[in-house]
């Protein structure tokens, strides 16, 4: 718990929460043109490159990895949670939001829980692998 509290994980939260508000923005501007599966798809990938860039600009500045390595480990833990993302996403907007008798942004509340779940598992996937 200790780990959450210090000034690295604030720092990560709040990259990270620019990189989700990219996330988040382009997925709505991806979906004027594409079907809403593909535009969390590519909007992940958006977020994921905003997030890697400031990643290691601002949280992980100590990383002595090369960038390349750091990039390499950066998409195998982003790949886990973009699976997450994906689940949690079309799961809410296609079942359970629906069941509930909510309709209206369903898509946006659905991504949004989507974009979330992810935070701590690639926090300590980042922390451990891609910016060691």
């Amino acid at each position: 718990m200790k780990q959450l509290l210090n000034r690295q994980f604030l720092a990560f939260l709040m990259t990270g929460g620019s990189a989700a508000a990219v996330n988040f923005f382009s997925r709505i501007l991806y979906n004027q043109w594409l079907s809403f599966s593909v535009s969390i798809g590519l909007a992940y990938l958006t977020g994921m490159i905003t997030a890697f860039v400031l990643a290691r600009m601002f949280v992980f500045t100590e990383s002595q990895q090369p960038i390349h390595h750091s990039a390499m480990f950066f998409v195998l833990v982003n790949l886990v949670a973009v699976v997450q993302t994906w689940i949690i996403s079309i799961g809410l907007a296609s079942y359970i939001l629906p069941a509930m008798g909510m309709e209206s942004f369903k898509h946006e509340i659905a991504h949004a829980v989507g974009v979330a779940v992810p935070v701590f598992t690639s926090y300590f996937g980042h922390k451990r692998w891609s910016f060691r």
